[in-house]
């Protein structure tokens, strides 16, 4: 259920109602709009529905939450919630390009790349020090140190990182490090991973599983949300399919859907969606124009040397071009792309 309080409720009106519901042992989350405040209320409905909560002063409504998904949902906050990661935002009319190669490799290649990104107007530093791979024979990342140098590369070019966490026991590393805490496709349906990292007190980005349906992703989500962290950033980043020729089918019709179903802000990542580079160009700009808040794209100095997915990363040349495709479509939607200047 969500409790709408009047436009001129109090702020004794609201924590008065805070605490009776805490009092009668139901969860609570509180979100402020800038006409209205919103107390989602997590529960029994039978018991809740006992305390006559529309009858309360500044009460102006209860209204019941049909999807699974409460604090998820537009039902509970229909203003687009914007995260801040530093002195920059994602969501509404702030576009967020996230850039970087998919491994960590050296201190030369991460320098050669957070220096490339800054340059073409990326506003975060992505890099895996920590890498689930497939087969346990590929390169599974250089770990402490790929932190402490995605950490240095962050601390030469002011550029934010998001970087991911494979597992409880390196939360604790990650979140000394990085800015926004990355949960991986194999790990959206980890719960116990997602409620810790929820803890963490940093930005969550949360990939989709390629198998996973919108629901399952957003109730995936909503663990995060239910620890009072609402800074949770939804990523898609394709979905398997029959198709053979690219790496997975990236579903761009979530981007709407979602826009339409939560607050939450939307970043698409078509390098793991497409596998080959030539197509993240348009996908990119099919992804703004569709209407993502930002994107998360590899870059590498040297691709063809790469220690992990060469082949759907982008040249330094080939992403400034993206960057400039990107702020074109940007501002035909009348919105701004972030950068760190």
């Amino acid at each position: 259920m969500i409790v709408i309080m009047n436009q001129n409720a109090g702020q004794e009106q609201v924590d008065s109602l805070i605490s009776l519901l805490q009092d009668s042992g139901f969860g609570v989350h509180l979100s402020r709009g800038v006409e209205r405040t919103v107390v989602g209320v997590i529960g029994e409905r039978t018991r809740m529905e006992k305390l006559a909560l529309d009858a309360r002063a500044g009460v102006d409504r209860v209204l019941p939450v049909s999807e699974p998904y409460k604090l998820a949902s537009r039902t509970f906050k229909p203003e687009d919630t914007v995260v801040q990661v530093r002195d920059l935002k994602i969501g509404r009319d702030n576009i967020l390009v996230m850039a970087g190669p998919c491994a960590v490799e050296s201190r030369e290649q991460i320098l050669a790349s957070a220096r490339a990104v800054k340059n073409a107007g990326a506003g975060v530093l992505r890099g895996g020090a920590f890498k689930p791979r497939t087969s346990p024979y590929s390169f599974q990342g250089l770990k402490q140190e790929g932190m402490e140098l995605l950490e240095e590369a962050s601390r030469e070019t002011g550029l934010p990182v998001v970087t991911e966490v494979m597992d409880s026991s390196t939360l604790p590393l990650v979140a000394r490090h990085a800015d926004i805490l990355q949960i991986g496709a194999r790990n959206m349906q980890n719960f116990s991973l997602l409620s810790e990292v929820a803890n963490a007190g940093k930005p969550v980005l949360l990939k989709r599983s390629p198998c996973a349906a919108i629901e399952e992703w957003l109730l995936a989500a909503e663990y995060i949300l239910k620890e009072g962290n609402g800074q949770v950033i939804l990523c898609e980043r394709g979905i398997k399919t029959f198709e053979k020729f690219t790496r997975n089918t990236l579903d761009l019709t979530a981007v709407p859907v979602l826009k339409h179903l939560t607050h939450l802000p939307v970043v698409v990542d078509p390098s793991h969606a497409i596998g080959k580079w030539r197509y993240i160009r348009p996908m990119s700009r099919a992804a703004i124009a569709a209407g993502a808040d930002g994107l998360l794209i590899e870059v590498h100095p040297e691709p063809d040397k790469a220690l992990s997915d060469g082949p759907q990363s982008l040249t330094p040349e080939n992403f400034q071009a993206v960057m400039q495709d990107v702020t074109r479509t940007a501002l035909d939607m009348h919105k701004v792309v972030g950068s760190v200047s």
